[in-house]
């Protein structure tokens, strides 16, 4: 494979998009699942990272990371890893977030993708350049490429609504959040019935003074396992059913789970189990139930420290926090990539009006998101390579993503509401695009030798 050409090389200038090798932005899970699969395909790429080392928001250490130290997966390992090259057998069901980022870091290594990556090197602007890419460093400097991969990812722009009145507390966004100790000797009010803002609000009842949860709705809460097994591996037994009759199976047996949700203070979910990004977490209820968090609906009002919920109650609180979401947003190309909720690209990554552009690490989906970057980095590969090579398969797909518009719902009725604005379902998403990759005869997933094994970087850290 032929090495990285420079940034600012005076010969990409006349060379044509064809010829010039692609730039992937973005160090994070994406990121690294497209350079594998672009290095699978002999696609000469640039890769470039704003931070100094692999691993995107699992990076703790990461400047304007999302992580906070209490954080683990949301999905279990067994299902979470990328193609040939599954998480540690050591790992707990659900691994903290330095285990996810060893994970990227060894799996970086192991398919030599870490000595190409250019690290502090961060990205201002994309920009077409006649028939090729033109990306633009923070210093200034530039280079042409005949695509651009951008894997900066959709949680790095928090969402903050404004509160009704006049809250003099502190506010912040959970974003900012990082340890308990924040909490500690205040009145803490949590805004957003997330996984994160579940998980901060369970933070909260250890540490705060007082805790409490303010949702809008009412949601649909999955308990981590379900008889001791984690519960997305009992729900995918079910994924070979229609998605209607598979919730038809499991709405009743949540109910018999996790009873009444009303006599803990929360609102009856008002959409079917599935409408909405389901709501992971099994400690919330353990603290409800010993008064340790207090469950309230939406906010109405503010008065100084005071705030009035919608059923009339209201109190004193020192500090919101504020877990109410992020923007799609992609700053460095955000005219190309349109609208801040959700971009509108072809099967979620690649770009429908730009040719040569793709994304990937938008998705909004209803289980574990490293499976679905893996499919997307394998279809982008093959589409980039046979592109460069005039193949049917390429020319294909090219037509197919100016037209195709696939019902990607599996047959549910998603929330109206902006974040589900292009939601699709999981098992509808893949077994389409396996489809699609059969059909123009490439890759599912990581083709190849073993990849190299190394030590895992947490185990060597220790």
């Amino acid at each position: 494979m032929t090495s990285p050409t420079p940034i600012s090389s005076p010969a990409a200038a006349g060379v044509t998009a064809e010829r010039l090798p692609a730039c992937v932005i973005g160090a994070g899970a994406a990121g690294l699942a497209v350079a594998r699969a672009l290095r699978a395909q002999g696609v000469d790429y640039v890769h470039l990272e704003r931070h100094s080392r692999v691993g995107g928001l699992w990076d703790i250490d990461n400047p304007g990371t999302p992580m906070y130290e209490s954080a683990h997966f949301i999905s279990s390992r067994t299902v979470s890893g990328f193609s040939g090259y599954p998480m540690p057998e050591d790992y707990p069901d659900y691994p903290r977030h330095d285990q996810i980022l060893s994970y990227l870091q060894n799996f970086a290594d192991a398919y030599g993708l870490t000595s190409r990556i250019r690290f502090d090197t961060a990205v201002s602007a994309v920009s077409r350049d006649g028939d090729a890419w033109r990306v633009t460093l923070a210093d200034g400097s530039h280079s042409r490429h005949g695509q651009v991969i951008v894997c900066t990812g959709s949680q790095w722009h928090p969402f903050v609504p404004e509160i009704p009145g006049s809250y003099t507390g502190e506010i912040r966004h959970s974003l900012e959040y990082r340890s308990p100790s924040l909490f500690a000797g205040k009145r803490v009010l949590v805004v957003g019935g997330g996984n994160s803002g579940c998980d901060i609000a369970c933070d909260a009842a250890r540490t705060a003074d007082r805790a409490v949860i303010s949702l809008r709705r009412g949601y649909w809460f999955i308990p981590k396992h379900v008889f001791g097994v984690p519960s997305d591996i009992v729900g995918g037994k079910g994924s070979f059913l229609p998605k209607p009759l598979e919730r038809a199976i499991l709405q009743p047996m949540l109910r018999l789970l996790t009873g009444d949700p009303t006599r803990l203070g929360l609102q009856k979910p008002d959409h079917k189990l599935f409408e909405t990004h389901p709501v992971v977490n099994s400690m919330l209820f353990h603290h409800l139930q010993h008064g340790d968090i207090t469950a309230r609906p939406g906010i109405r009002r503010a008065d100084g420290l005071e705030i009035e919920f919608t059923d009339g109650t209201s109190e004193e609180f020192d500090l919101v926090l504020m877990a109410t979401g992020y923007r799609h947003r992609v700053p460095i190309a955000q005219e190309y990539f349109g609208d801040e909720q959700h971009p509108d690209l072809y099967l979620n990554c690649i770009s429908r009006e730009h040719e040569g552009l793709f994304g990937v690490g938008f998705i909004e989906t209803n289980s574990g998101a490293y499976h679905l970057f893996d499919r997307q980095a394998h279809l982008i590969a093959a589409f980039i390579a046979g592109s460069r090579g005039g193949t049917e398969s390429a020319t294909e797909l090219e037509r197919l993503r100016r037209a195709d518009q696939p019902d990607l719902s599996g047959g549910l009725h998603f929330d109206a509401s902006p974040r589900h604005r292009g939601y699709v379902d999981a098992d509808a998403y893949v077994k389409y695009v396996t489809k699609l990759s059969r059909r123009l005869g490439w890759p599912l997933e990581a083709q190849g030798p073993e990849p190299r094994r190394t030590r895992d970087r947490l185990e060597a850290a220790a």
